[in-house]
């Protein structure tokens, strides 16, 4: 097994590869204008530290969402393309997951990252791999905490309303490639590499032109 996992949901562009055993080689740069410059470096330079080609990834693996539309979709369509070209599967993963998996915590807590206008994608979470409700996008004074820990920069962004923000910030692919080769292993189903948005984009077709009366 060789699973080359991605996220581009938030503005953490990161990949990693993974043996089924533990992560080769990861890399993650912050920046919320360059997932589509960023991506395809950031793949190139774990293949290369961990010594790995294209040819030998055995299984893709892709952050889905919840996150803006435009550097989800760089993420996605790479892991869609990929896939087509090598011949091997691609799966999504919620990002939020990779995030919860990432905290390695065993009691109850939630997730939240930065869903822009002033708002925040979450999900409450039983322990690291079990997401109970979610996700959902939502004002950071609608979400209901009920006294929980929160993981993510969604939290960082509002301390007033959300707290501090637990450890990880982001949705590291190491983690995210962790928890797709576990589930790879056991059998457990995955999603196909679909976003996840929970809104619609921001850009709208054009309606048709006005008429111009004299």
């Amino acid at each position: 097994m060789l699973v080359l996992a991605f996220d581009t949901a938030t503005p953490a562009v990161t990949a990693a590869l993974h043996d089924g055993e533990r992560v080769l080689a990861e890399s993650t740069t912050i920046d919320a204008r360059r997932h589509g410059e960023l991506l395809v470096p950031t793949v190139e330079r774990v293949l290369a530290e961990a010594g790995a080609t294209l040819r030998d990834v055995t299984a893709i693996a892709a952050g889905s969402g919840p996150g803006p539309y435009t550097g989800l979709r760089v993420g996605l369509m790479t892991a869609q393309a990929l896939a087509a070209t090598l011949g091997v599967p691609a799966y999504g993963v919620c990002t939020l997951d990779a995030l919860a998996y990432g905290s390695g915590r065993t009691e109850p807590f939630l997730v939240a990252t930065d869903a822009r206008r002033k708002e925040v994608f979450w999900a409450r979470y039983a322990d690291l791999r079990t997401r109970a409700e979610g996700p959902f996008v939502n004002r950071p004074a609608e979400v209901p905490l009920d006294g929980l820990p929160v993981v993510g920069a969604g939290a960082a962004l509002y301390p007033d309303v959300l707290g501090k923000g637990e450890e990880p910030p982001y949705p590291y692919a190491g983690f995210l490639a962790a928890l797709a080769a576990e589930r790879i292993a056991s059998g457990a189903p995955l999603d196909p590499p679909r976003p996840i948005y929970l809104r619609r984009p921001d850009a709208v077709v054009p309606g048709a032109p006005k008429r111009v009366t004299a």
